[in-house]
């Protein structure tokens, strides 16, 4: 679905004015000072890199997510990325082999922290802690994405990176279903069957063979929302972490 569709389908925006594009947020933030991704690529692979050395790398990573973010990766050239970071052709080379190669640095930064918060994953019990448990690590991770917007959205479109890239993305989806599979279903003395001191229809939680698919589909949820919070389409931001949530919640714990 375009994004054109969704402009303007905000309650409460100005009728024919589209939404201000969020602007792209820094990776380096607190307790994120130390990257996978200042080691450079690989041209820099084979030496330790002094601080002036990983200072210059951040500045390119810095200034190529904000060209990413703002013209996509197909537009951006490698003159771009230099001219932003008020560098040479010649220091980034001595950095990075190529812009394939420089992508793949900042997803390794994406890659990183997205499998911290998987590993993060809750276990969601049937009650208001449980919950709010739940509600802390969604917010986690529409922080998470918001930081790594950019790149997120580069990696879905599979026809723009190789298939090595691909891969490495899709094998973090599968281990993120995972983990929101066992967190919300470790809890239940059956998976997702409610147990008849409960009093609840079993008809009313999905059945406990289904669990990965309503994780894959609750993950899928949650990257297309924050698709959308990162593009042209103004949403209230901590009202979507309720309503996600509270679905979350309801497709593993129902009444």
């Amino acid at each position: 679905m375009s994004r054109e569709a969704f402009r303007g389908a905000v309650p409460g925006e100005a009728e024919g004015q589209p939404a201000a594009k969020p602007a792209a947020r820094s990776w380096v933030g607190a307790g994120r000072t130390k990257r996978p991704s200042l080691g450079g690529g690989r041209p820099a692979q084979d030496r330790e890199l002094r601080a002036q050395g990983r200072q210059t790398v951040r500045r390119l990573l810095e200034a190529g997510l904000a060209e990413f973010d703002e013209r996509g990766f197909q537009a951006v050239r490698v003159d771009d990325i230099v001219r932003r970071a008020r560098t040479s052709h010649g220091t980034f080379y001595l950095y990075f082999a190529n812009k394939d190669d420089f992508f793949k640095a900042l997803l390794r930064d994406a890659l990183h922290d997205m499998g911290v918060i998987t590993d993060a994953f809750p276990v969601v019990t049937r009650n208001d802690a449980g919950r709010a448990a739940l509600r802390q690590w969604v917010h986690t991770f529409c922080e998470t994405y918001a930081a790594h917007a950019a790149v997120i959205r580069i990696l879905s479109q599979a026809e723009l990176v190789g298939e090595e890239v691909w891969g490495d993305g899709l094998q973090l989806l599968f281990r993120l279903a995972e983990a929101i599979t066992q967190g919300m279903t470790a809890a239940a003395p059956h998976g997702l069957s409610p147990t008849p001191a409960e009093g609840a229809d079993r008809q009313t939680a999905a059945p406990a063979e289904h669990a990965e698919l309503t994780a894959v589909a609750c993950l899928l949820m949650l990257e297309r929302v924050n698709y959308l919070l990162s593009v042209e389409v103004r949403l209230p931001r901590e009202e979507m972490v309720d309503r996600l949530t509270a679905i979350m919640f309801a497709a593993f714990h129902s009444p």
